[in-house]
């Protein structure tokens, strides 16, 4: 829960962010000359790519905690079963060993949208964050019957 508020929270400091960013653009357009409107319209575009990049972030999220939801219904969530140091962090081989293991499981059942799901939590236990986006990404698809990308 204490994630959920907090992607909120930045999500609408963002957001202000954007308004902020976007007024001023608009107010540099309206001063009319060449240089101003050139200026007002280069400071726009970042709030639009900043905006669109928050909605994509925020449907990727919403997409896997539905995915979450449903394995969790279902009794298929992964369990923690990883070892952790003194200070509270995930041993690195124990994330490897159960990575070794989901990977197995993952190319056994290509698509299955289920091992690609417990693949991305893997990987984001190993601290490999940009695959275990595209391994979500994957689940995504494959649940929603899409044919995911080729990695």
């Amino acid at each position: 829960m204490r994630a959920k508020i907090t992607y909120a929270v930045t999500a609408a400091v963002l957001v202000v962010y954007f308004v902020l960013v976007g007024s001023r653009g608009v107010l540099l357009i309206e001063n009319g000359t060449l240089i101003t409107v050139t200026f007002g319209v280069a400071v726009l575009i970042l709030p639009v790519i900043g905006i669109w990049f928050l909605w994509k972030n925020t449907q990727f999220v919403r997409k896997a905690n539905r995915l979450a939801a449903e394995l969790d219904a279902e009794g298929g969530l992964p369990v923690d079963e990883l070892k952790r140091t003194p200070g509270g962090r995930i041993d690195r081989d124990s994330a490897d060993e159960v990575f070794a293991r989901r990977k197995a499981e993952t190319e056994d059942a290509p698509d299955d949208w289920r091992s690609w799901f417990r693949l991305a939590v893997a990987y984001h236990d190993a601290r490999d964050t940009p695959r275990a986006r595209k391994a979500m990404q994957r689940a995504i698809a494959l649940r929603e019957g899409r044919r995911p990308a080729e990695a």
